[in-house]
């Protein structure tokens, strides 16, 4: 049977392919890495600029108007354990390094999935290469980066976008090909031309299949990121490799549960922000209880 078999050179194939891409596309390639390299950088040291006690309460705010006050306690909580293990700046940069890649993630994957949504040709060629790209190992997305730019924050940057992009351009898809018929015809009735249409009906009804996405996004990405830290990325990254790396069980623990408190806040929050039947966060209640106070005087 062995002279059935047919020698498919793929792996040389790839090789080729890199090849002709360092050779033809090295403008291409240097303008991505300095905007890649602005926005990591600018943001990393923007986070680590800022004062503890001002992202403290930053945080507890949003958590306070969007969730509640007992998810208020736990991110301040969660905050002061990752300034009591020493990890404020490694988990400053690895917030920028996530926003980072959510925002070139969002910029690609966003319009890609209203195409999609638009053409069921551009749905029937884009769906294989999304499932492409989330099977492929985490790991392997490491080494076109690392060929393409080096190492350092843009190649971490780079491989995280095309890992964590996927779920936003499929649930943008998915949210606006759902939207009620009825709701299309009514824009369509009153005028609305198809930006108009996408805009002001299909993006809102479409809200809460796009924030999943986003959410979705980001702890993917946050995760990648911490993988990236094997090509230098930095961040939350650093210490878990280096608990593999030397056996420092300690520190190992303590790098990966700094992941888990920015992955529970980060998840949380955007949440929030898809959910229309999300419980009321601590002002709305106040509002509620205020005006029903109001409504009672009124009506005595």
């Amino acid at each position: 049977m062995n002279h059935l078999v047919i020698n498919l050179p793929i792996g040389d194939w790839f090789t080729a392919v890199v090849t002709f891409m360092q050779t033809h596309f090295e403008l291409f390639f240097s303008i991505v890495s300095t905007v890649i390299s602005f926005v990591a950088d600018n943001l990393t040291a923007f986070f680590n600029w800022l004062p503890a006690p001002l992202v403290f309460i930053a945080l507890a705010f949003l958590a306070l108007w969007r969730v509640g006050w007992q998810f208020t306690l736990f991110v301040l909580i969660a905050l002061y354990v990752v300034m009591g293990m020493d990890l404020w700046p490694e988990t400053m940069d690895t917030l920028g390094l996530v926003l980072a890649a959510t925002l070139a993630a969002l910029g690609v994957g966003l319009p890609l999935g209203v195409l999609m949504a638009k053409s069921d040709i551009v749905q029937a060629i884009v769906r294989p290469i999304l499932d492409f790209m989330q099977t492929l190992p985490a790991f392997v997305y490491l080494i076109p980066a690392v060929i393409f730019f080096g190492t350092g924050r843009v190649p971490g940057v780079i491989a995280t976008v095309i890992f964590s992009m996927p779920p936003v351009v499929r649930l943008m898809n998915i949210g606006i090909r759902y939207v009620p018929t009825e709701n299309v015809e009514a824009g369509k009735a009153f005028g609305c031309n198809s930006f108009q249409l996408l805009w002001r009906v299909e993006l809102p009804l479409a809200l809460p299949s796009i924030m999943a996405g986003i959410n979705q996004t980001i702890m993917l990405a946050l995760s990648m990121v911490v993988i990236a830290s094997m090509i230098g990325a930095g961040g939350l990254g650093d210490p878990v490799l280096a608990g593999i790396q030397q056996l420092r069980l300690g520190t190992g623990f303590q790098g990966g549960l700094g992941v888990v408190i920015l992955a529970i806040i980060l998840d949380r929050l955007t949440q929030s922000f898809g959910n229309r039947q999300r419980g009321d966060g601590f002002f709305a209640r106040l509002k509620k209880m205020f005006s029903g106070d109001n409504q009672q005087s009124g009506s005595t």
